[in-house]
């Protein structure tokens, strides 16, 4: 007897779309055939409905520890489930960072008694870590993130030496935020003295520029080819950064490239509305570069879309330009995002799912999971493909209780999402009785 069987389900899984059934034993998928007549313990007819795996986010801040005003461990965690994404990555930039292995443990322990979704950790470096970084357990920490522009606390990686270090004995995927912090300081400190308190986030762009951002790609680019390196650079965000990367299949890499669903979605012209509700690092630049990102997107020259989700209170960004936090919360409508793109004639449903599951699990070398194959995990996530979906304060389930995209009206929505085999999210509800997402684990 299975414990669910799917039927009439329309699979969009390794570049292909078929109709099938799909049952689901024991957490994991048990078998997928054209037509499946058993007994079940629970039987639902999708009726065409799209069956996707469930998102990785390889990039999110969920803030805990230390934090926890902002959005913790259990509540993003929920609001990825609500938008399809059954497994994350987490960064290191919580308080106390994670730059030891002590602290990447107690964070391990942490999730395994908070996170409703599966998960894992990067590893932090530092400029004095690197005894740390040789030590780590390759099949334990999801990547190590290096900080080559400004971030929290005393994350800022800018010492030429240590980064020859990391880049030459690092063990794991090394994952990057590129920005030229020295360039980005002359421009803030030119723009103060420029505009006073009419500085706004109008100007996020043209202090956090381009060049800045090409100038430490390049660094990383330059070091992972020096030392040989595996390096995936996040949330890629100008048209002059694609010159860096190469197209092709992400398993035949050692360099990749990852762009964010906010880079891909808004301009600079946004910001006039939004204002600091955008403001994030690296900074949303022009139409001219959200172009150029989404023909990387299809070029294959960008590998993964992810969302460096990064929560503030409304309090916090209501702040004035130059004191409201970067950052802000997609996890919970990414896949609706991206689905819009779909809508356009942009992306087609398999480029959505490779680039949103499939290659994850292969960058990073998930086990079992990011792909609808017999014997893997039974995390998916089904579509209703043509319902409108409108984001409102009341459906908004992160911490922080805002998203940039309220009041907006995507053409999808999420019907269910199914986590190691259980449904957890249905008809704009949770489950009532939902349990703890798994470690994950890698194949290395």
């Amino acid at each position: 007897m299975y414990d669910l069987i799917l039927k009439n389900a329309t699979i969009v899984n390794e570049e292909s779309i078929q109709v099938a059934d799909v049952a689901i034993k024991d957490q994991r998928i048990a078998l997928i055939n054209p037509t499946i007549n058993a007994e079940s313990k629970k039987e639902i007819d999708l009726e065409g409905r799209y069956l996707l795996p469930g998102l990785i986010d390889d990039q999110v801040h969920f803030r805990e520890p230390g934090l926890t005003h902002k959005g913790d461990i259990a509540s993003e965690s929920a609001a990825g489930l609500a938008g399809g994404v059954t497994s994350y990555f987490e960064m290191p930039n919580v308080n106390p960072a994670t730059t030891s292995l002590e602290n990447l443990n107690k964070k391990f322990e942490l999730a395994s008694k908070r996170s409703l979704s599966n998960y894992s950790f990067h590893l932090g470096a530092s400029n004095n870590n690197i005894e740390e970084i040789k030590k780590v357990d390759i099949n334990l920490a999801a990547g190590l993130k290096v900080f080559m522009g400004a971030s929290t606390g005393d994350m800022l990686v800018d010492n030429r030496e240590t980064l020859e270090d990391i880049f030459n004995y690092c063990p794991l995927n090394i994952v990057t935020h590129c920005e030229n912090t020295p360039r980005i300081k002359a421009n803030e400190d030119a723009f103060i003295a420029r505009y006073g308190d009419d500085l706004s986030a109008i100007h996020h762009p043209l202090i956090r520029d381009v060049e800045s951002c090409y100038l430490s790609s390049a660094l990383a680019v330059e070091l992972a080819k020096k030392y040989s390196a595996n390096l995936h650079v996040f949330h890629l965000s100008t048209q002059k950064e694609m010159e860096l990367f190469t197209a092709g299949e992400v398993d035949q890499k050692k360099i990749t490239a990852e762009v964010c669903v906010h880079h891909l979605y808004f301009n600079d012209t946004n910001y006039e509305k939004l204002g600091n509700l955008i403001k994030c690092n690296p900074s949303i630049k022009e139409e001219s570069d959200r172009q150029a990102l989404v023909n990387a997107v299809n070029a294959d020259k960008i590998d993964i879309i992810a969302t460096d989700h990064a929560p503030h209170t409304w309090d916090e960004k209501s702040m004035k330009f130059i004191d409201a936090p970067s950052g802000l919360p997609l996890i919970q409508h990414s896949l609706q995002t991206l689905l819009e793109f779909y809508h356009d004639g942009i992306f087609t449903l398999e480029q959505i799912v490779k680039k949103t599951s499939h290659n994850i699990a292969t960058r990073f070398q998930v086990k079992d999971r990011g792909f609808i194959r017999e014997g893997y995990f039974a995390d998916m996530v089904i579509v209703d493909i043509d319902k409108p979906y409108n984001v409102n304060k009341d459906n908004i389930l992160y911490k922080c209780g805002w998203s940039p995209f309220e009041n907006t009206t995507f053409r999808s929505s999420i019907n269910m999402t199914i986590l190691n085999g259980s449904i957890v999210f249905e008809n704009n509800s949770l489950s009532k009785d939902l349990s703890f997402g798994h470690q994950l684990e890698f194949n290395r």
